[in-house]
């Protein structure tokens, strides 16, 4: 088992790089369940994107700031449809370019322009601090937007003094399809996920939005349960704003999220030495002596409870409380048969006669 992530279930709520963030962790042997939390409308024809284009080639910015690669690709796109991108192109020409990353770098390239500077951290923060210093009084500064309006970013430039065009080019709005989310949801409250993936702000309150009833439960679990990774300190903004802890890499790229998470999920998982075997948990499988074994929901279910126990009796009623699907109490005796048949060392979960059952450890 030479794969840092094998056995581990991690959800992604990503939509736009889901196939790519998936990738990276199916390589590393992770399983993945898919609920993307958004969907990118694209705004082409939207009148306040053609109008703000129209405002900007009449009176040419300063400064030009460039959030996302697919967001300034599509602005000229647009402009292309609209007959303007060769005026749109000679209105950017003079201006300070500012890309947040490399491959919004790469798309300020394709459309012929030149970057004076980029954060290495890829963050809003550090280019706005960069702004701040470089002194926007009295400066016309075009702030291309990437899904919904980034309100402290442009109010603080205003408060500075300058003059802020919003390019609104996409949005997010939610999925088309919101069966996927819900049962992402579903499975983190069944304790079916190790881990949650976040890259964007929007995606992280559209999960708590759409969770409704399920809320509380669902920050419980998070808080709790589940390792909750975002791609930068934006991303994690709405979690954190809930008492949701999450883990960030140093750089702001979902590679480097992928590389964190491969550390920090196997150094939380718990391992136990029971019956001369050496066993370490996943949310849908166990470890055992190195070998991965898939377990099943309710078996799952009443390992989860006999390892709380640490040793400890657990009765019946007990176990049966903790099925998924509850039942008679001889759905305990089934859960557990299984359970056993699923370890491949029946000798781990031991039979107390008229009380219940106990992992083969000594009580903590």
């Amino acid at each position: 088992m030479n794969e840092p992530l094998a056995g581990f279930t991690i959800g992604v709520t990503a939509a736009r790089r889901a196939d790519e963030l998936i990738a990276m962790l199916e390589r590393k042997g992770a399983s993945v369940l898919h609920g993307p939390a958004l969907r990118i409308v694209p705004l082409p024809d939207d009148a306040s994107l053609h109008q703000a284009t129209l405002e900007l080639v009449a009176s040419p910015v300063d400064v030009v700031v460039a959030t996302t690669a697919i967001g300034f690709r599509g602005w000229f796109e647009a402009a292309e449809g609209w007959g303007l991108a060769s005026r749109l192109s000679r209105a950017l020409e003079g201006a300070v370019v500012l890309p947040r990353g490399p491959k919004a770098k790469g798309a300020v390239r394709a459309a012929g322009l030149v970057e004076a500077w980029s954060p290495s951290s890829e963050s809003n923060a550090e280019l706005l601090q960069y702004l701040l210093r470089m002194g926007v009084t009295g400066k016309r500064v075009a702030v291309q937007l990437h899904g919904e309006p980034l309100p402290d970013f442009v109010n603080t430039l205003r408060a500075a003094g300058a003059d802020v065009v919003e390019i609104p080019v996409y949005r997010w709005e939610p999925p088309a399809d919101g069966r996927p989310l819900d049962s992402l949801i579903d499975a983190v409250l069944a304790g079916q996920v190790d881990a949650l993936t976040f890259t964007s702000a929007p995606a992280a309150s559209s999960v708590l939005r759409t969770a409704g009833p399920r809320y509380s439960s669902l920050v419980s679990a998070l808080r709790r349960d589940v390792l909750v990774v975002g791609v930068g300190a934006i991303t994690a903004g709405p979690l954190v704003a809930a008492g949701i802890p999450v883990v960030q890499p140093a750089r702001s790229r979902i590679g480097s999220m992928v590389r964190e998470l491969a550390v920090e999920l196997p150094a939380r998982a718990t391992r136990l030495r029971i019956a001369s075997f050496d066993l370490e948990m996943r949310a849908q499988a166990v470890v055992v002596d190195g070998e991965l074994r898939p377990v099943a929901p309710a078996p799952m279910a009443v390992l989860r409870t006999l390892v709380a126990a640490r040793g400890r009796v657990v009765s019946r009623q007990d176990l049966l409380a903790a099925l998924p699907s509850g039942g008679e109490e001889h759905a305990v005796e089934t859960a557990i048969g299984r359970l056993r048949t699923a370890l491949g060392a029946p000798a781990m979960v031991c039979t107390v006669v008229k009380r219940g059952y106990r992992l083969a450890m000594e009580p903590a």
